[in-house]
């Protein structure tokens, strides 16, 4: 079988003339599509500076700002590309490789589930604002001031020096406890006086004893309550309230009260009993030590 070089030609020839008619024909298209990407991008970009400023009154966490406005970015950009693709009548091709994508997306949400629960949760609290960077927290356990609020962690510094990095999922699946969101504190000193006391005159005392530590709330009032008859005590709790969140201050308070009421009792003859207990030495009970006999063995007699 001989090769035909007229033959072969004439095939590159009608295919070059039909790509040509082809170009010819879809010009037209080509010019709406660039005119579609030119002005599309311009609107996208426009799309996304403002939403940056509708996002940034809702948010001071940059780097969620700055995520939001790409995301917004790229779907608009997304959309433009789309439109210049169908006028171009390749939208179908386009469709085919976006379902490839999103099994791909889904593929890797299940492999990445832990990292996509803390991204999505640093989201809600970004968003949420339980907690602000400076607020003294308690979160699982762990209390201290918050140092950072990521997208993926949150990290306090405790009281004791140490910084714990805690997962956003754990942050916002979990009670928290916001000693900064009212700004308040309230330190709780519970005493115990003993029973031959008037307790009328230990409440006016005691009042009168940590009324002027300057730390504590003008506007909110100091309160003292009798609680319960212990074992050697009837106890009571006062209830200081402290106009600031911090913790150097709250065990300040909390120090200068115990001296000053200290102070107070004993000038004023007032006894905080210890503990007291009963010792009974006899086998089947009720014994008193001073009536059991005592016999006692010289060392002479060991000899």
């Amino acid at each position: 079988m001989e090769f035909n070089i007229t033959s072969f030609s004439d095939l590159i020839t009608d295919k070059l003339i039909f790509w040509a008619e082809e170009l010819v024909r879809i010009l037209p298209n080509i010019v709406i599509a660039a005119i579609i990407l030119v002005v599309g991008f311009f609107i996208a970009k426009w799309i996304r500076n403002l939403s940056m400023k509708f996002i940034t009154k809702m948010s001071n966490n940059i780097t969620l700002n700055n995520l939001f406005g790409s995301i917004i970015y790229i779907i608009f950009l997304g959309i433009v590309i789309f439109t210049a693709l169908s006028v171009l009548k390749l939208d179908k091709a386009v469709t085919t490789a976006l379902a490839g994508a999103g099994i791909l997306g889904l593929a890797l949400a299940f492999a990445f589930q832990d990292i996509a629960a803390n991204f999505m949760s640093g989201i809600f609290i970004s968003f949420r604002k339980p907690i602000r960077v400076g607020d003294i927290v308690t979160i699982k356990d762990y209390m201290g001031k918050v140092v950072e609020v990521n997208l993926r962690d949150t990290v306090i510094s405790t009281f004791g020096g140490q910084t714990v990095i805690i997962p956003n999922k754990d942050v916002f699946q979990n009670p928290i406890e916001n000693y900064s969101y009212l700004q308040k504190r309230r330190f709780d000193l519970t005493v115990g006086v003993s029973y031959g006391e008037d307790l009328e005159r230990v409440r006016a005392i005691t009042m009168e004893a940590v009324k002027d530590i300057p730390e504590i709330s003008s506007t909110l009032e100091t309160t003292f309550f009798y609680e319960e008859f212990g074992d050697s005590s009837i106890n009571f709790t006062i209830r200081m309230w402290i106009d600031t969140a911090e913790q150097l201050v709250y065990k300040k308070v909390g120090s200068e009260a115990i001296i000053r009421i200290k102070k107070a009792y004993d000038a004023n003859n007032i006894m905080i009993p210890f503990p007291i207990r009963t010792l009974d030495f006899g086998i089947k009970g009720g014994e008193k030590l001073s009536e059991m006999d005592v016999n006692v063995i010289s060392g002479k007699s060991l000899e």
